[in-house]
């Protein structure tokens, strides 16, 4: 047995790596701040001071996820500045589904050798994240694991603590037949279905990463790592002025498995398939992979990231909001009775 000295280092933790990491985020994490953090990263806490006097009686929603093997894309195309932006947009959308505003993010970084500029680069998109939401992002954790994770490889996993008052809670108790659907534009697959995408892209079309995709003209690089559209500014704006009786986040489990969850009983929707445009990239991938139309809609977004169900009196006047908001939005059904055991989803 040798008495060589060796050092953490040497078993593949380099913690000089780490500070250089993080004085090379701190402007990134500055730019996302807000008047509620107490302090800069570093501490073993994040700091978060709620103005408890803005709100009448206020909830805290919580919300966590990750991005998926969507990862396995940007590791083929050494592509590391946008998977951040899909990081946050998994989180705060599921937060804002209840009326609640985003206030701060934490991410969990985890690999087997750190890179400080490609770590960077991930935080650099979980900054615009962060921005795009306008919460703060307060403090995260980098876990340096050799031997544990692939070369080059990664996890990423965020989480998100946002605020509403409780008598402005969304929880879809106040749906009611008559309620139109309103579909906001993804912009692609967002961040589900990537196991079932790269099966069918790179098996059974034979493409790369750097290939052209047909009918899109850009790369699979390009189009799958798109990032996720986040929706809170234009959903928290609609809410000032409008009714929103339930709202939708469609990630995995598609339209037919998301819109249920915020479905009083006795209610069903009823979508009418023709009222957008799904999106090449979906066309592409059930077309190669001879893909049943259920199975897409009840694993892809299809073209719609978030679902809006509002009053009927009030429905044009959020269009035009919408509009002004530069979202992309269909009225795409309306809510109708349901029968006993029949399904909650109606696609016609």
């Amino acid at each position: 047995m040798s008495n060589e000295r060796i050092t953490y280092k040497d078993s593949g933790v380099d913690i000089d790596a780490g500070n250089t990491f993080v004085k090379m985020i701190k402007p990134l994490v500055k730019a996302t701040s807000r008047p509620e953090v107490m302090a800069d990263i570093g501490g073993f806490g994040g700091l978060f001071s709620l103005n408890a006097s803005k709100y009448k009686n206020p909830v805290l929603v919580s919300g966590t996820d990750g991005v998926g093997t969507k990862l396995k894309l940007a590791f083929m195309a050494d592509r590391h500045d946008t998977v951040g932006i899909d990081l946050v947009a998994m989180c705060v959308n599921d937060i804002v589904v209840q009326g609640a505003e985003p206030l701060f993010f934490l991410d969990y970084l985890a690999t087997g050798r750190l890179d400080p500029a490609k770590a960077a680069d991930i935080v650099k998109g979980i900054s615009a994240g962060c921005v795009q939401a306008g919460c703060a992002l307060i403090g995260g954790e980098t876990a340096e694991m050799p031997g544990f994770y692939a070369d080059g490889e990664y996890d990423i996993a965020g989480f998100t603590v946002g605020v509403v008052d409780r008598d402005n809670l969304i929880d879809g108790s106040s749906v009611t037949v008559g309620d139109k659907v309103i579909g906001l534009a993804s912009s692609g697959l967002h961040s589900n279905g990537y196991s079932l995408a790269r099966k069918v892209i790179f098996d059974r079309m034979g493409l790369s990463i750097d290939s052209i995709m047909p009918e899109t003209g850009l790369t699979v690089a390009d189009e799958l790592l798109k990032p996720t559209r986040i929706y809170v500014k234009s959903v928290l704006n609609l809410l000032r002025d409008f009714t929103i009786n339930g709202i939708a986040h469609i990630t995995g489990g598609g339209l037919l498995e998301n819109i249920p969850r915020v479905l009083p009983k006795g209610c069903k929707t009823v979508i009418n398939k023709e009222s957008w445009k799904v999106g090449d990239i979906f066309n592409i991938l059930m077309k190669a992979g001879n893909i049943e139309e259920s199975e897409m809609f009840r694993t892809l977004n299809c073209g719609i990231g978030m679902v809006l169900i509002v009053p009927e009196a009030q429905t044009e006047d959020i269009m035009i909001r919408l509009s002004g908001l530069n979202e992309t939005a269909f009225v795409i059904g309306e809510i109708a009775k349901c029968e006993e055991g029949a399904e909650a989803v109606e696609m016609v």
